[in-house]
């Protein structure tokens, strides 16, 4: 086929879902002029599985992606049908906020946003090559060598070429997609789009090594055919909480969940079908994710179980499609027809879309830099499920931080990397990149050793102004930030600096069963007893000033926990010590002795940065550790004395 050039850009993204839309418009951003390709564009911000933003742990991230200026957050206030505030009953490290989105409506608004970034063009095509700035000797190609190369664009099924200074991959699910239902199996990308069914053997042909993954999504159903008095109603919260730190009060009309259960009856009914299950078949060789199994899955494993629960769920405000949360399945649907109709509630729905499984080509993410360059080609970035993560949240986290980087590789700037003391997109990464991942990866709280520090509320502080300082964040972001820093740090010294008498805090206390005073106490005092919060405090608190949601919620936090906090402070900077430790780029890990033969060959493969990373790679042991020390030690007193 006949090649032709078609442009030339600074930034090339491959993909246009949750990952792609963030590389692109922080590529875009930054002032670089940036091209989009997707298959289809209605795959554009797409919601192939729940129709939902956010959730325990991953609230977190799309709060940082906010305070980083991204879009997911400011997306889904606009598209939000129901928001809620999971893990309150527990500490606010794990608060996590929920919103239920009307689907098409966040495809509609992100696909407005990109259509209207100025520096950003979006191309519905296929992207099945590369092209490099050297024609590739043939002979060093799968050898090892490949860091040599260094991309130029990429070429579409049509035969035209689009230069780039950096290419970002972003193809979540689509890479040689199947698709499972039963016996079918069937060559389609997620939601019944066409999947990219080239451009996998070229990446191979380059040396860059895929594996198969595998996820599912459980079926929908018409609104209309479920028996709701036979469910528990879950509303939304009263007080709507945004996710983006652009928004104050947000107000809508908002639209239930429902809950219900699986029975002994759904189970048998899927037990007596394992054998036409896809998962269990033989037929679909990828792995699924842990923390999200198939509902036939987990009657296999949790077999004591007698019940599992799920959530329905509607897709949107103009569909009456509804989404059955916790029962994917690679079922035939016959079967799936007869485990749905035994449970309450959905024993006369109408199917409209099966439950599927889909497997899919991605990589190993131990094969990417910190930054999400690739260790093989020059300018080529991964992001997304591609980087063997699961959600839309991990995906359009990773996906903002390769726009930023691939924008910071072609100024010839140092990248953007955050520490695991930092952001739980630092933990994120870090967990890919340095300790991988044998099935789709997914975030957790309990992934974080600093979670009291990573907290939602405090997302901006810890990561606005660093953006402000790359060129990211806007200034009415940096602005609004800056308010809020100071509402925060005068409201917390008139906390600490207001006296209240014990003949005004006494019968306060009392009234909420708090045990009295002796003497005089301050406001910060009080709200670090349990039963008080800062919104009670008010009663006594007659001097309060009016503040921003996002400053009153930080300020609880602070103050209740300001002991465990500062802690946490001391932990970190234990662990900053071991992360200032820099390891040579091009040590030689093989001829150092004392190194066991597996950390040796591990530590040359992952080339870490600092003695902080290499202790967190599989197979490098405390001992392996304490030999790097010794090394490091002894080549600072070497060059001492050489300076000397």
């Amino acid at each position: 086929m006949e090649r032709y050039l078609m442009g030339e850009y600074d930034i090339a993204v491959i993909g246009a879902g949750h990952a792609g839309c963030e590389a692109a418009l922080a590529s875009a951003r930054l002032g670089n002029k940036t091209i989009m390709f997707s298959i289809n564009l209605e795959a554009i911000a797409m919601m192939p599985c729940n129709p939902a933003i956010g959730g325990t742990g991953k609230g977190h991230l799309v709060r940082e992606i906010d305070a980083l200026g991204g879009e997911m957050g400011i997306n889904i206030d606009k598209t939000f049908i129901q928001s809620r505030m999971l893990n309150t009953a527990k500490g606010p490290a794990v608060h996590s906020l929920r919103a239920q989105a009307d689907k098409a409506w966040y495809h509609r608004e992100m696909k407005k946003t990109i259509e209207a970034q100025p520096n950003l063009d979006m191309k519905q095509d296929e992207i099945v090559d590369f092209i490099f700035d050297e024609e590739i000797d043939s002979q060093t190609v799968g050898t090892g060598n490949e860091g040599n190369l260094r991309i130029s664009g990429v070429i579409t099924k049509t035969g035209a070429i689009y230069k780039a200074k950096a290419v970002i991959i972003a193809t979540g699910t689509f890479l040689k997609g199947k698709i499972f239902i039963g016996e079918s199996v069937t060559s389609s990308g997620p939601n019944g789009l066409a999947p990219a069914t080239e451009l996998s053997d070229n990446l191979k042909k380059y040396g860059i090594e895929l594996r198969r993954f595998k996820t599912g999504t459980p079926a929908r159903a018409l609104a209309r055919t479920f028996d709701y008095s036979k469910m528990t109603e879950q509303k939304g919260d009263p007080q709507i909480v945004p996710f983006s730190f652009m928004n104050e009060n947000l107000n809508r009309e908002q639209i239930s969940c429902w809950l219900t259960y699986t029975n002994e009856e759904t189970h048998n009914v899927i037990r007596a079908n394992f054998h036409r299950s896809a998962l269990f078949g033989g037929q679909i060789e990828g792995i699924g994710p842990r923390y999200c199994p198939s509902i036939e899955d987990k009657v296999n494993r949790f077999a004591d179980k007698l019940r599992h629960q799920l959530f329905v769920e509607p897709e949107g405000l103009d569909t009456d499609e509804m989404y059955i949360q916790g029962m994917s399945s690679s079922l035939p649907e016959d079967v799936q027809r007869d485990f749905y109709h035994t449970i309450e509630g959905l024993e006369n729905i109408t199917i409209t879309r099966p439950a599927y499984a889909i497997e899919y080509d991605c990589i190993d993410p131990l094969t990417l830099k910190p930054s999400l360059e690739s260790r093989k080609i020059n300018g080529l970035f991964c992001a997304g499920q591609f980087n063997g993560s699961s959600g839309y949240e991990e995906a359009a986290a990773q996906g903002l931080i390769a726009g930023i980087n691939a924008s910071m590789f072609i100024s010839g700037k140092n990248p953007l990397v955050l520490g695991r003391d930092e952001a739980y997109i630092g933990v994120l990464i870090d967990d890919l990149v340095t300790k991988g991942t044998n099935e789709p990866y997914r975030i957790m709280t309990s992934r974080a050793e600093y979670r009291l520090l990573l907290r939602q509320d405090n997302a901006d502080d810890r990561l606005t102004e660093r953006s402000y300082r790359l060129g990211l964040a806007t200034e009415e972001r940096y602005k609004k930030h800056l308010a809020k820093k100071s509402e925060v740090l005068e409201e917390r010294e008139r906390l600490e600096n207001t006296l209240i008498p014990k003949s005004v805090a006494n019968p306060f206390l009392e009234q909420i069963g708090s045990s009295p005073i002796d003497g005089s106490i301050s406001l910060a005092e009080l709200l670090k007893r349990p039963e008080v919060t800062y919104e009670n405090l008010s009663e006594i608190d007659v001097n309060r000033p009016p503040l921003s949601y996002h400053a009153k919620t930080q300020i609880a936090v602070e103050i209740k926990y300001s002991g465990y906090i500062e802690k946490q402070k001391e932990q970190v900077e234990k662990f900053k010590r071991m992360e200032f430790k820099k390891l040579p780029h091009d040590f030689n890990y093989l001829d150092l002795s004392g190194l066991r033969i597996e950390a040796a060959q591990k530590l040359d493969k992952m080339r870490p940065e600092s003695i902080g990373q290499a202790s967190r790679i599989s197979g490098v042991s405390p001992a392996d550790i304490n030999v790097l020390l010794v090394y490091l030690e002894k080549s600072r007193r070497k060059q001492r004395n050489n300076n000397e």
